[in-house]
């Protein structure tokens, strides 16, 4: 009778989530495009073109390119902080309007959540109900990545393939996975510094040649100019959290660098009404609070390491996690890219028998992605009041927290959780 309830409860959820994906993220994607997708099809339309592609991170210019192309849509225009080979991530749909663009571009992510689903189920074991409430659990993440035309879906995707690829003795396979969105998106890099670490270097080598074939096909097509650019300006200013045309103080980035700016850094019309107006404090506080959080998951992987194979899961998973709390700017559909190292971690927890720390990280992970954050907006510029109006950061740290605690060692046995939620 309990377990019949249960499924009835997963199914309800489901349900609800399916509908509140539909209807928030698929059907206004297929209907309008009042989002910044433009920045990305009109960059490829330059390149398609062929044109002054060593002008991209010209915000001016570039938003002057919109408006010939029809892709503007009232919101301001700019190429930056994409990485040059992102100007070539939608060249095949160059030639559509933006709004079939669009159309595309959410077909291609709604079979990316389909396959995301259906792979993670084989890396963890779990049920299919249980898959796909972790997978549409992180809510606002998949709304906004498919109602926006992000491409972090597909990246997530890709993790998960390359994990999967790896599990099944196929590592040529997942390297080339892990390596494909690394030029446009960082995040699978961290899986094969990893796996580097651990001298599996066929994954490495594939993951290095599919980087290193992306880049140059990129270089060809773009030229140099555009990635000096790039590595000399746009890269350094995106990892100190400065993104071009964007308020660095906007606690939307949910980050240690946004926040220890609203509280420490006085700006008389983006931060009139800091904390302490002490900026050096700032900077010694985030590379300390980066540097300790860096440590402490450093640490646990050296612990888990002479646990071998068994080792991996949680290892990937915590690596993935302290990655997003460490990143300087993140937005919702960053935390797609959770579904591999929640899950693996999740399969940890539940093998360990960690009953209330697996629901204690589950529910910041749905909170993660549910939290209304226009209940905490009001704080925000607010003194030290500021620290309110970031609940994911607070979210995120609350489920590494838990992780450390609850996976001291570990975990030894099968491969693969044998355990199913």
């Amino acid at each position: 009778m309990r377990s019949q309830v249960n499924q009835a409860v997963r199914i309800l959820l489901l349900a609800a989530l399916g509908c509140l994906v539909v209807f928030d993220g698929i059907v206004p994607a297929l209907s309008r495009t009042d989002s910044d997708f433009g920045n990305y099809l009109t960059a490829a339309k330059i390149a398609a073109h062929g044109g002054p592609a060593e002008r991209l991170y010209d915000d001016a210019w570039f938003e002057e390119q919109m408006r010939l192309y029809g892709t503007w849509n009232g919101i301001p225009g700019k190429f930056s902080p994409f990485t040059p080979p992102t100007a070539l991530l939608l060249v095949p749909l160059a030639s559509l309007t933006p709004l079939d663009a669009l159309r595309v571009v959410t077909g291609v992510s709604v079979l990316g959540l389909i396959g995301a689903i259906v792979l993670l189920r084989r890396v963890l074991g779990w049920t299919w109900s249980g898959t796909a409430l972790l997978v549409l659990g992180c809510g606002f993440a998949v709304i906004n990545a498919l109602r926006l035309g992000q491409p972090y879906i597909l990246v997530s995707l890709a993790c998960i393939a390359g994990y999967h690829a790896r599990s099944i003795g196929r590592p040529w396979l997942a390297g080339a996975c892990l390596g494909l969105f690394v030029p446009i998106k960082y995040f699978p890099i961290v899986m094969l510094v990893y796996f580097g670490c651990r001298s599996e270097w066929r994954i490495v080598a594939a993951g290095a040649a599919t980087i290193a074939g992306i880049a140059a096909l990129s270089i060809a097509v773009l030229g140099w100019d555009i990635h000096a650019q790039y590595l000399q300006s746009v890269l350094t200013d995106h990892l100190v959290g400065k993104i071009s045309m964007q308020d660095p103080f906007s606690a939307s980035f949910q980050s240690w660098d946004s926040l220890l700016r609203r509280l420490f850094v006085l700006d008389p019309e983006a931060n009139p009404h800091p904390w302490l107006v002490l900026p050096g404090l700032r900077l010694v506080a985030l590379v300390a609070i980066k540097a300790g959080i860096a440590l402490a998951a450093l640490m646990a992987l050296l612990r888990w390491w002479p646990a071998g194979e068994a080792a991996v899961a949680p290892s990937i998973g915590l690596i993935g996690l302290t990655t997003l709390l460490l990143a300087p700017a993140t937005a919702t559909y960053h935390c797609t890219l959770l579904w591999l190292p929640v899950g693996l971690l999740a399969a940890c927890l539940l093998r360990e028998r960690r009953g209330s720390a697996l629901c204690a990280f589950l529910a910041a992970y749905a909170l993660v992605g549910s939290f209304p954050h226009r209940w905490v907006n009001l704080f925000e510029g607010r003194g030290a009041l500021t620290v309110l109006a970031y609940p994911r950061l607070w979210l995120l740290l609350l489920m590494f927290i838990v992780c450390l605690r609850s996976l001291r060692q570990a975990a030894s046995g099968a491969r693969l959780p044998a355990a199913a939620p």
